[in-house]
């Protein structure tokens, strides 16, 4: 049999509610992450594929280069071009085709798992929510004279 436990005070259940904002704040905010991360893995990863899909093609096709705004040039692909990626801060270099798809392929895997990390620590997240939430719930209960049941765990 437990110990009873002390009356919960208004102002526990104030600092409860504001945990609880507080969590999905931070559960939204890590959301918003979440969906930057997958487009730019997925910007990445059509980077890739597009250069990996030039080996093969001649260099006397013509080909259309996106440069934004549903605006395309027309080149031609060379075998020994090089190609331009962007580092970070603005800066960009020059390396060969199999450099940069291997630097993409480095970089998705990175996302990946930053992702990953990411998603582990929104379950937690919102397992936080889930409980306080059952136990702000429970002392709603509780006051309104409802049954509480046994389930209601502490933070």
């Amino acid at each position: 049999m437990s110990a009873p436990s002390a009356p919960v005070t208004e102002r526990q259940v104030q600092e409860d509610l504001q945990r609880l904002e507080a969590y999905r704040n931070q559960l939204q905010s890590m959301l918003q992450q979440h969906q930057y991360l997958s487009a730019s893995r997925t910007d990445h990863e059509r980077a890739r594929a597009t250069l990996e899909g030039l080996e093969g093609v001649p260099s006397s096709a013509e080909i259309l280069v996106p440069v934004g705004g549903e605006t395309y040039l027309r080149g031609t692909p060379s075998p020994s071009s090089k190609v331009l990626i962007g580092i970070g801060d603005g800066f960009v270099v020059e390396l060969e085709r199999p450099q940069v798809s291997e630097l993409l392929a480095q970089r998705v895997s990175k996302i990946d798992q930053a992702t990953g990390e990411l998603e582990g620590q929104m379950t937690t997240l919102e397992e936080r929510i889930q409980l306080l939430s059952r136990r702000l719930d429970a002392l709603a209960r509780a006051t309104s004279g409802a049954p509480v049941g046994d389930d209601v765990g502490s933070d």
